[in-house]
């Protein structure tokens, strides 16, 4: 009777540790869950603000808040449905690639760009251009340069996407977003990227860059002394394919109407 009674306590006082354990485990998860979306939700009001209150005033300035206001919708849809620490913090990241654009902006229209935003790996890695350069693949005219200007007017932060390196800087065209919406890169992407990037410091070289984004990072890092890991930029791996920012935004100003499709893009021979 005793050895009974002795059991159920036993019984009891496990189930009920773990019942406690389980709890506490589950509370902890919410409270991470909630202070990694207060913070992610600190970045995507402060990216609101700028993107209501700014508004361009020529071309470049235009393109840039376009794509501001765009990662600032796509992270206030993808805030919303972050089940997970790692999807607040892809929030979060998306928020900073917005900001970068209106850094971009303000600094094309010759205005105090803002503070400092925290440094992130893999936009360090990507590299930066350099210098203004001028190519042509197949017949179409692409134009690559460290400050906006009539014929560069589209910004990128510099980053991952679909696996290989985009670096920072203005371009004349937005040649990296067909990638960012399919997912994976055309046939003829390596031969703009030799030709735009070919010899410019700390960019991977196109032979690196075409087998893949670890050797084409390796290349760079080689050339440039940086370091780092990183997160993989944007929600392709955090749950928020269908959130708006992959595929289902248009995009903002520009992309859809402003010289994408209609202005050379497409038919100008470039296979992607």
């Amino acid at each position: 009777m005793g050895t009974a009674i002795l059991l159920i306590v036993l019984v009891v006082v496990i189930v009920g540790g773990g019942l406690y354990l389980s709890r506490k485990q589950a509370a902890t998860r919410q409270s991470q869950l909630d202070d990694a979306k207060a913070d992610a939700r600190r970045l995507v009001e402060r990216l609101g603000g700028q993107v209501l209150n700014i508004t361009g005033t020529d071309t470049a300035s235009q393109q840039a808040m376009a794509d501001a206001s765009e990662r600032y919708n796509a992270a206030g849809s993808q805030l919303e449905q972050a089940k997970t620490v790692e999807q607040a913090r892809l929030v979060k990241e998306t928020a900073i690639e917005g900001l970068y654009y209106v850094r971009a902006a303000r600094t094309a229209m010759g205005m105090d760009p803002g503070p400092a935003l925290p440094a992130e790996a893999e936009r360090e890695r990507a590299g930066k251009v350099t210098e203004h350069r001028e190519v042509d693949v197949e017949g179409q005219r692409y134009a690559a340069s460290p400050d906006p200007g009539q014929e560069t007017p589209y910004y990128y932060p510099g980053g991952r996407v679909a696996g290989r390196p985009v670096p920072q800087g203005w371009y004349s065209e937005p040649w990296w977003k067909p990638a960012l919406v399919a997912g994976a890169w055309g046939l003829g992407s390596m031969f703009l990227f030799s030709a735009m990037f070919s010899g410019m410091g700390g960019i991977a070289s196109a032979s690196a860059w075409e087998s893949g984004y670890d050797a084409g990072q390796a290349d760079a890092l080689d050339a440039g002394g940086m370091d780092g890991g990183g997160m993989d930029g944007g929600f392709d791996g955090g749950g928020f394919d269908g959130g708006g920012f992959d595929g289902s935004q248009d995009f903002g100003g520009g992309f859809d109407g402003g010289g994408f499709d209609g202005g050379g893009f497409d038919g100008g021979g470039f296979d992607f």
